[in-house]
C-alpha cells in the first residue's frame, strides 16, 4: 500500500525529551489517529512534520517528499488545524478564508469544490467577524481555511477541544467524506473519535508504545483510555438536606433582540456537583457570567451564596472559585507562589496558608515540584492545580467552566476525584463539560438548548424519561432539537 507519511527514527530535545526514536507509517487515504496524554510529544511530531520545527534525529517524508529538503513542497500539499484555532478573530468568515487562499496562491473559486459541503454550513455568516462565532462554526470555518489550497494531506492536532458532542460528530462525519482524497492525521482526546480512526498510534513521554487497530491500542492500553469508571451514588431528596446555594428565577439575558438567556429558572443544593450542560452557543456561557458576577441580568431574579447577582456581585465573587478554559494560573510563577498569591487575594492569613499550602502540596503529590515553574507542567497537573487553588479559601460554591479539556481519561479520572472530595466538605460543584461520561459523575445535570433550560434531573432520570441508553444520547437528542442559526 502507498504511503503518504513515513516517520523514521525521529527524536527531538528540548529541556526534556519530547520524542525518542519515533517510527511508523501512514497509508494514502487513510485516517490516522495520534493519540496519548498532554506532553507526550504529539504537537512536537506535528510540528516537524509539517516543516515547522527541525529533528535533532531521524527523517521523515510527507507525500513523498523530505520534511527538510522538500520543505517548499510539502508546505504546498499539506493542510494544518493547530491545537488553538489558526483564525484572525477580527476578520470575517470570508476574509479570513480569502486570506489563506492567498496564502496559497490560489482563489476561494479554485478550492470551493472542496469546501462547499462545510462552507455551506456557514457561509450565511461569511460578515461576521470569526472573534463572535461560536466553537463549532470557529471548527468548519478553520477546517475551510485548512483544505482551501486542495492540499494532499491534512494534519489536524486536537481540533475538536472543548466542541460540544454534536459538533464533533458532524466534523469527524466531514472527515469521513474528506479522506476519500486526503490523507488525515489527526490528535484526539476523545475516545469516539479515536474508535473513528482506520488505525492509531499511542505515544506517552515521547516514545511510541503501540500502533493498531483503535480496538487494540484501547484494549492493549486500557489502564489509560480506559479506567475504572468513578462510583458516584445518586442520594434521593430524603437522604440529605436541600439548601439552596444558588437560586435561580426567570433569568434572561438579552443582546439587542437575541435573548442569550430566555427565562430559565432552577435551584443548586449545597455539596451538589451540578452539570450545566449545552451545545456551543446554548447560552451556558453567559449565564455563569451572571451567577458569577461577571455580568448583571437584562431580567429575572438569581442569588448566589445569599447574594444578589444584579446588586450584590462584588460580594458573590468573595463566596466562590472559579476555574475557567483558559487556566487562571500565573504560568511564570512557581507552584507554590501560585497558591501563596490566590490565598493572600482571597483575603487568608499568611500563617493560614503556609499550613493549608503544605497540605494541598500532600494531598497532589506536589511536594517535590513546589518550586516548578507552572509553564513547565503537564496540562493535567495544571488543571487539578487550578482546581485546588480555586478551592483553596474553602468557598460556597465552585464554578467549573469545561475543566479536562483536551485530556486523556485516566487524568480526568483523577480531576473528578478531587471534585468528590470537594463535595464531601461541603462545597458545591457548578460544571459545565463536552465530555458526557464526566456528565454520569454529577448529582443533577440541566441541559441548555437556544438559550432555556430543555432538561433537568440526575443523570438516571434523564436517561429513563428520553428512553436513552446513556448521556450522550440525551444530550444529542436534545442539542439537535435546536432552532438557533447561531452554530
Amino acid at each position: 500500500m502507498e504511503k503518504s507519511i513515513s516517520v523514521s527514527h525521529l527524536s527531538k530535545r528540548y529541556e526534556v525529551q519530547a520524542l525518542q526514536d519515533v517510527s511508523f507509517d501512514v497509508n494514502r487515504g487513510e485516517i490516522f489517529g495520534l493519540i496519548g496524554p498532554d506532553g507526550a510529544g504529539k504537537t512536537t511530531l506535528f510540528r516537524i512534520l509539517t516543516t515547522l520545527l527541525l529533528a535533532d534525529e531521524g527523517s521523515a517524508t510527507v507525500d513523498g517528499f523530505d520534511v527538510v529538503t522538500g520543505m517548499k513542497a510539502i508546505r504546498r500539499r499539506v493542510g494544518y488545524m493547530p491545537g488553538r484555532f489558526s483564525l484572525y478573530q477580527d476578520l470575517t468568515v470570508e476574509e479570513n478564508l480569502q486570506f489563506f487562499a492567498t496564502l496559497f496562491s490560489t482563489t476561494v473559486a479554485e478550492g470551493y469544490a472542496l469546501i462547499a459541503p462545510i462552507y455551506s454550513q456557514i457561509e450565511r455568516f461569511k460578515t461576521r467577524k470569526a472573534g463572535a462565532l461560536s466553537g463549532g462554526m470557529k471548527q468548519k470555518l478553520a477546517l475551510c481555511c485548512a483544505l482551501v489550497h486542495r492540499p494532499s494531506v491534512l494534519f489536524l492536532d486536537e481540533p475538536t477541544t472543548g466542541v460540544d458532542p454534536v459538533s464533533r460528530k458532524e466534523f469527524w462525519d466531514m472527515l469521513e467524506t474528506l479522506r476519500q482524497s486526503i490523507t488525515i492525521l489527526a490528535a484526539t482526546p476523545y475516545i469516539e473519535e479515536v474508535k473513528r480512526c482506520n488505525r492509531v498510534a499511542f505515544l506517552h513521554e515521547g516514545r511510541l508504545k503501540g500502533v493498531g487497530s483503535p480496538d487494540e491500542i484501547l484494549e492493549k492500553f486500557k489502564d489509560v483510555f480506559n479506567p475504572p469508571a468513578l462510583q458516584h451514588h445518586e442520594e434521593s431528596t430524603s437522604e440529605k438536606v436541600e439548601e439552596n446555594v444558588i437560586q435561580v428565577q426567570h433569568l434572561v439575558k438579552a443582546f439587542g433582540d437575541f435573548h442569550a438567556v430566555d427565562d430559565i429558572s432552577f435551584s443548586v443544593h449545597r455539596g451538589e456537583i451540578f452539570g450545566f450542560l449545552g451545545a456551543n452557543g446554548a447560552g451556558k456561557t453567559t449565564a455563569m457570567h451572571i451567577l458569577t458576577g461577571l455580568s448583571q441580568p437584562t431580567d429575572g431574579h438569581a442569588t448566589v451564596a445569599g447574594f444578589d447577582v444584579s446588586t450584590e456581585y462584588e460580594q458573590i465573587k468573595r463566596h466562590i472559585g472559579y476555574m475557567s478554559q483558559k487556566f487562571s494560573l500565573y504560568e511564570d510563577l512557581t507552584v507554590a507562589e501560585n497558591i501563596r498569591l490566590f490565598g493572600h487575594i482571597y483575603g487568608m492569613a499568611s500563617a493560614e496558608i503556609e499550613s493549608k499550602l503544605n497540605r494541598m502540596l500532600q494531598r497532589l503529590q506536589f511536594t517535590d515540584h513546589a518550586n516548578d515553574i507552572v509553564s513547565s507542567l503537564p496540562l493535567g497537573w495544571k488543571q487539578k492545580l487550578a482546581f485546588s487553588v480555586s478551592i483553596f479559601h474553602e468557598p460556597d460554591i465552585v464554578f467549573l467552566d469545561e475543566p479536562t479539556g483536551g485530556v486523556d481519561p485516566a487524568t480526568r479520572r483523577q480531576f473528578w476525584e478531587l471534585i468528590y472530595e470537594a463535595a464531601q466538605r461541603g462545597i458545591t460543584v457548578f460544571v459545565t463539560t463536552h465530555y458526557m461520561d464526566e456528565a454520569e459523575y454529577c448529582d443533577r445535570i440541566s441541559i441548555m438548548v437556544d438559550g432555556k433550560i430543555s432538561a433537568i434531573g440526575t443523570p438516571n432520570e434523564l436517561k429513563t424519561r428520553f428512553n436513552q441508553p446513556d448521556m450522550n444520547s440525551v444530550f444529542t437528542l436534545l442539542a439537535r432539537q435546536s432552532t438557533r442559526q447561531s452554530d
